[in-house]
């Protein structure tokens, strides 16, 4: 695109205005560090910011040839948009207001931007992008889908701008200031690089789950789950009325620090079970009134009331969300079942963490705060619960509007008899005291209130009983996962929705504008019915532009993931064509390996919408089981709906990291066996 010579004269003479109103060396030299420490603050939009440093910044992402275009281009858009409300009185910076909107005026024609190519894609979208008003935060968004194998990431407009192909289904994956992402499966953590290729990986014993972090020294926090007999929960006072015959799970945590490309060194541990209180077996030495010993978790709590609502309890905790203070050095933890937040002392010792002394608190591994349901320590009732098996709580990070408070998606779900049945956004403020937390004698530990909620006026408007998240962005808005309604937006602090995202993966395959999600399941609640939907999002993450791991990436935007022919239409163009490649041995219906022996494709033709029953099986049988601590023979994997075009039936099965030696698959149907059979040999 040639730029115009009035752009050129304009942005020349302003750019040396704004360098002499300053008196500072705007270029790209000031990156010298590559970036990463001044682009890795999240202050793009921060209200107290004055009019200098917007308008430095967007001259650094003009001349700033290092950094990809289109990182440029959206960040130093943001800063456009945020300048005008940074400006005072004082004619200095009347000046420079003046001189920056003349420098935006001309921006997209100085990056070389047609500007018609980032308006919305018109009205009546039913996927992808379907809203992108004046307010919304320009940054990227990380997609995952749990029933899809590669990882997205969106620019601002809904485009692909980035695709990681895994050889794996994961909930979510975290973004790395190295451009590298982490994730995890159930027994191991991986790091890949931007072309999918594992970098690191670590198998730990016990099952992995719902959250991770990579911390700033380099380690790994890793959610894992263990269990307890039936024996070792009634030793720990747990009333034998509410134990289950196969036991009892808990959650702890461990930090990995990586030592090889695969392998890791456990550096420190913290484990619930060290920290328990119950006041039904005076014979056990964790007996106590619980309500004098909020520091410890009460092992009946949440086993009784699972008991009298509905059956034992086997989850007892389940803790969903993990987040580390650097600052502080503590840990924050989101029990599910208990409907609270918990902090712990991470300075503690591994031993230490398994009493209740040492680290900076002096409380060792004990509870420091907890929040959200004070009926869980005896310190209130059912009016007085605040969160409902909430989500994703973690501290707003520095830098950021509420920076030191708490964000959590409050579901509104909870044990039969105690639901609210509709969701929030909540955001609380700690009540810090150096490294402990402050809390009147015999009360429960504070706030009472809110210092900010997003909730809807119509509740049946918001529910999302499970998964989903919220994140603080720079500029005050906050990003909501709708996680069962497989939805992405922005709400400003008002409330306002300004950015919509619906996820176009339905179960494998991608829908096309027009379609819309089928309903998964129906939650009735005392408002009306609401849906969980089958593009069901567990949890996205918003990077601004100046994100250090952006720097590493290849952001050209592509098209729309609606748009991208996905290997449902693989496998037909294939089926139609007869070359998809070669049919594997002994399969009663066609059964082919894609080219990267990542899945297998399913395909019977004939095939009419009756036989296309809802779920196939597919048991792996590996090929060294010591060797990889694989104890079952044959392994369930996820059923998929079975895809009906052209009068075929089309189905997608994504394989294992492990050696594999022998593939079974078929499909139930009712009453008649298997529809579908295969016995697949991959050798020795």
């Amino acid at each position: 695109m040639r730029l115009p010579m009035s752009a050129v004269i304009c942005a020349a003479v302003a750019a040396a205005a704004i360098a002499g109103v300053t008196g500072e060396s705007w270029r790209a030299a000031a990156y010298a560090d590559g970036g990463a420490s001044t682009r890795s603050q999240a202050t793009a939009y921060a209200p107290d910011k004055p009019i200098r440093d917007y308008a430095l910044r967007i001259l650094r992402a003009l001349s700033d040839r290092d950094a990809n275009n289109w990182v440029r281009y959206w960040q130093a858009r943001a800063d456009c948009q945020a300048a005008p409300a940074a400006h005072d009185a004082a004619p200095r910076s009347r000046v420079l207001l003046a001189l920056t909107a003349s420098i935006c005026a001309q921006l997209d024609a100085l990056l070389g931007v047609n500007p018609a190519a980032y308006s919305p894609r018109g009205e009546n979208r039913t996927v992808g992008l379907t809203l992108n008003e004046p307010g919304a935060a320009l940054g990227y968004t990380l997609l995952t889908d749990r029933l899809n194998s590669d990882i997205f990431l969106l620019d601002p407009l809904g485009r692909v701008a980035h695709i990681w192909h895994m050889d794996a289904l994961f909930d979510h994956a975290k973004l790395l200031d190295n451009g590298n992402l982490l994730a995890t499966a159930p027994d191991a953590v991986f790091e890949f690089d931007p072309r999918g290729n594992i970098v690191w990986q670590h198998k730990i014993a016990g099952r992995i789950h719902h959250d991770f972090l990579k911390m700033p020294n380099g380690n790994v926090l890793l959610l894992v789950a263990g269990t307890k007999t039936r024996e070792e929960a009634i030793a720990a006072g747990a009333n034998p009325e509410f134990v289950r015959e196969d036991g009892i799970k808990y959650d702890y945590l461990v930090e990995v620090r990586p030592t090889s490309a695969s392998g890791g060194e456990i550096v420190w541990e913290w484990s619930v079970w060290d920290h328990l209180v119950q006041d039904f077996d005076p014979s056990k030495p964790n007996y106590g009134a619980v309500s004098e010993h909020s520091e410890l978790i009460d092992i009946n709590f949440t086993l009784e009331i699972a008991s009298e609502r509905s059956s034992p309890l086997w989850d007892w905790t389940h803790v969903n969300a993990i987040d580390y203070n650097p600052e502080l050095d503590q840990i924050m933890l989101s029990s599910r079942h208990f409907s609270e937040l918990w902090i712990i002392d991470h300075s503690a010792t591994t031993e230490d963490a398994r009493g209740g002394s040492g680290g900076n608190s002096g409380m060792g591994g004990d509870l420091l705060y907890r929040w959200g349901n004070p009926r869980a320590y005896d310190r209130g009732d059912v009016g007085d619960q605040r969160f409902f098996w909430q989500h994703d709580t973690h501290w707003i990070p520095p830098g950021l509007p509420g920076a030191g408070n708490v964000l959590a998606f409050n579901n509104g779900n909870e044990f039969h008899g105690n639901e609210r049945r509709y969701s929030s956004i909540d955001e609380i403020a700690l009540p810090a005291d150096g490294y402990r937390y402050r809390r009147d004698e015999d009360e429960a530990y504070p706030p009472d209130g809110l210092t900010w909620t997003y909730a809807p006026e119509t509740p049946t408007d918001f529910y999302a009983p499970i998964v989903s998240g919220a994140q603080r962005l720079p500029n005050g808005n906050t990003l909501i996962v709708y996680g069962t309604a497989g939805t992405i937006f922005q709400a400003t602090p008002d409330g306002r929705i300004v950015w919509k995202y619906v996820n176009p993966f339905d179960k494998r395959f991608h829908l096309r504008q027009g379609d819309r999600p089928q309903v998964k399941r129906t939650h009735q609640t005392k408002y009306g019915d609401v849906f969980a939907l089958t593009n069901t999002v567990y949890n996205a993450y918003w990077h601004s532009p100046d994100h250090p791991g952006l720097q590493a990436l290849d952001l050209t935007p592509g098209g729309y993931i609606e748009d991208i022919l996905d290997i449902y239409d693989i496998a037909h163009a294939a089926a139609i064509s007869g070359d998809f490649g070669d049919r594997l041995a002994r399969s009663r219906y066609d059964l082919y390996m894609d080219e990267d022996n990542r899945r297998l494709i399913y395909i019977k033709q004939p095939c009419t919408a009756d036989e296309a029953q809802p779920k196939f099986f597919l048991h792996i049988i590996p090929t060294y089981r010591q060797e990889h601590d694989i104890d079952n023979l044959d392994f369930n994997h996820s059923a998929d709906e079975v895809k009906v075009s052209g009068g075929r039936c089309v189905a997608i099965a994504p394989l294992p990291r492990y050696p594999i030696s022998r593939i079974r698959t078929g499909q139930f149907t009712d009453g008649a066996g298997a529809l579908w059979q295969a016995e697949v040999e991959l050798g020795e």
